[in-house]
């Protein structure tokens, strides 16, 4: 029986220390590490293999650096990819501009991008509310209004991390975004679950 192979390209948007390497880390790898980290320099890239039905979906995830000196080069990454996740820290109200800058970006540039927004370290406010400065119905009212699903997301605990990959399957159209290859023989999800390789220089 034959398995049909999609390929996604998806990016990681947001101001630098917002937690979307930390994500990427939680979604693909179901851990945390304790830091201190280190800013992405230019972008890491990794694969995340979700089988679905028939189909192997493969998740081409660009972690993108988020500092504004490396502005140009995040461009580089977004092109041609079906799908952003633009994160924002929930307890830093400049990273939510940060995240309006991005979404004007893909509009202007990548039409066809499906945008997902994602408010990060959820785990803080739930621990202390007062920390919270972008208050969740402005956030879900501007994701409304571009179009976007929204998520509030914890890396540490884990929450919300695994409905962005629910969603994001269900509203891709994968059958025009994706290239597709038939193989006779199965494929082995475990060969792929643990790739985290880099395309630029990266310090995690």
């Amino acid at each position: 029986m034959s398995t049909i192979r999609v390929d996604a390209k998806v990016v990681m948007l947001g101001k630098e220390s917002v937690g979307k390497t930390s994500l990427v880390e939680r979604y693909v790898h179901h851990r945390f590490l304790v830091g201190p980290y280190q800013n992405t320099i230019g972008a890491a890239f990794v694969a995340k293999p979700i089988q679905l039905g028939e189909k192997v979906v493969t998740l081409g995830i660009w972690d993108t650096a988020g500092s504004e000196r490396y502005e140009a080069m995040s461009r580089i990454y977004y092109r041609g990819a079906r799908a952003a996740i633009v994160c924002y820290d929930l307890t830093d109200s400049s990273s939510f501009q940060r995240a309006r800058f991005w979404v004007k970006e893909l509009q202007n540039c990548e039409e066809q991008c499906k945008i997902y927004l994602c408010g990060t370290k959820n785990d803080l406010i739930t621990a202390d509310r007062s920390l919270r400065q972008i208050d969740y119905h402005d956030a879900q009212d501007f994701a409304e209004e571009i179009g976007a699903q929204y998520f509030e997301t914890s890396s540490k605990t884990g929450n919300n991390v695994g409905e962005s990959d629910i969603v994001m399957l269900r509203t891709l159209d994968l059958s025009q975004t994706a290239v597709f290859i038939h193989e006779e023989s199965g494929v082995d999800l475990g060969q792929k679950k643990d790739s985290y390789f880099y395309s630029c220089c990266h310090n995690n």
